[in-house]
């Protein structure tokens, strides 16, 4: 795993510090005393779901078609605000049953920035330091959230210390925790919105992806076309990585949408 994030993942040494230590210490711990809780964060295409995926592969032996790997959509799953009641009753009773099957599972909450506020609360004694909970040991279970929410305060911050000549490479998480957690926590939009999973700390590694560079994008073509059979031509990587749009609009240095349309635009290059 850290092999294939240091080769295939651009541009995000914080993510691969955080996730191989919040796993290697996890892993290594025959009685963790909680199970492991991760939060991810940062805007469309920077390699969020890339990640996750990437860690259920190595993790479960058939990635994310295991049996023991549940995946929630708030769209697809949770999608009426009127029967958030409801939705709280069966999210607690699948994870209780999934637990028993198996206390070694994963569980991955996409787009938590969509979810209801509240909804998520319901899972909160499954995250906890408890030794069993309604009759489950949980305590080897994975937790991965995902969002969007605190990516516009990443690319800002990101923005920030690159005009005052700071290498992303020395960016800390320490540079980019308030802003993600004031974005993120503190914001009624937000699926953790005054959260007890925030309050009584059950996070235990809020992971931030920064915005990539023209440079980091033009690697992405680079190994999509590789992916894809095709011949890595300098101008067709050129052209592809100057089609996707950069902002600020001065200095043109971030892409909008990270690397996540550059699959579908190397089709218009061949």
């Amino acid at each position: 795993l850290e092999c294939d994030l240091a080769m295939n993942l651009v541009g995000q040494p914080l993510v691969r510090q955080q996730v191989m230590k919040g796993v290697r210490e996890f892993l290594e711990n025959r009685n963790p005393v909680k199970p492991l809780v991760m939060s991810f964060h940062g805007s469309t295409g920077t390699g969020k779901t890339y990640v996750s995926s990437m860690l259920i592969r190595y993790l479960f032996q058939d990635g994310l078609q295991s049996p023991y790997v549940h995946q929630f959509s708030p769209i697809v799953h949770f999608p009426h605000a009127e029967r958030i009641e409801q939705y709280k009753e069966s999210l607690k009773r699948w994870i209780q049953g999934n637990l028993t099957n198996c206390g070694r599972s994963a569980f991955l909450f996409d787009e938590m920035d969509k979810m209801h506020p509240g909804l998520i609360d319901v899972i909160m004694p499954f995250l906890g330091p408890s030794w069993v909970v309604y009759g489950t040991n949980y305590r080897k279970a994975i937790f991965i959230f995902i969002s969007n929410a605190g990516g516009e305060q990443i690319n800002e911050m990101t923005l920030d210390l690159w005009r005052a000549r700071k290498d992303r490479e020395e960016i800390s998480l320490q540079d980019l925790e308030l802003a993600i957690s004031q974005a993120v926590f503190e914001n009624p939009q937000s699926g953790f919105w005054k959260s007890g999973i925030i309050n009584e700390h059950l996070i235990d590694f809020v992971v931030p992806f920064l915005p990539l560079k023209r440079h980091h994008v033009k690697q992405c073509i680079v190994s999509e076309l590789v992916q894809q059979g095709l011949e890595v031509r300098p101008d067709v990587v050129q052209e592809v990585a100057d089609s996707i749009p950069y902002f600020p609009e001065e200095e043109k240095m971030f892409s909008s949408t990270g690397c996540k349309t550059v699959a579908s635009r190397i089709s218009f290059f061949f």
